[in-house]
């Protein structure tokens, strides 16, 4: 069994800054998979925001976020960040990481095979 668990999300004003933090647990080779983050508002389908490769040599982003957010990833910890800068309140939403066992970063939320329970980041303006 694999345990997702994400953490750091809350209320921040618009232009500020949030990190979450997504730790890994149980059965995992943390360090063979590749990590996605995801983001659904109310009443929107999940949207893939970035990701990073196993080794975190690769990262990539959708447009609506790049040169605002970063992936980083310990895997001596077990655990994927996404730092958010200059936030927007588009960005509010419920944030959700998953592992994708292939190792390559996908964009298709179909791919991943475990999920975190998600944790709120919401952006007033």
């Amino acid at each position: 069994q694999v345990q997702l668990v994400e953490s750091g999300g809350g209320l921040v004003q618009a232009g500020g800054s949030l990190r979450l933090s997504c730790a890994a647990s149980g059965r995992i080779t943390f360090s063979r998979y590749a990590m996605g983050w995801f983001r659904q508002a109310p009443g929107k389908e999940r949207e893939f925001v970035g990701g990073i490769s196993w080794s975190g040599g690769s990262t990539y982003y959708v447009d609506s976020v790049k040169g605002r957010f970063t992936i980083s990833r310990d895997n001596r910890k077990n655990t994927v960040y996404l730092q958010m800068n200059s936030l927007k309140p588009e960005d509010t939403a419920v944030y959700y990481c998953a592992a994708d066992t292939g190792g390559r970063i996908e964009t298709d939320p179909l791919a991943y095979d475990y999920w975190g329970q998600g944790t709120q980041v919401t952006v007033s303006s």
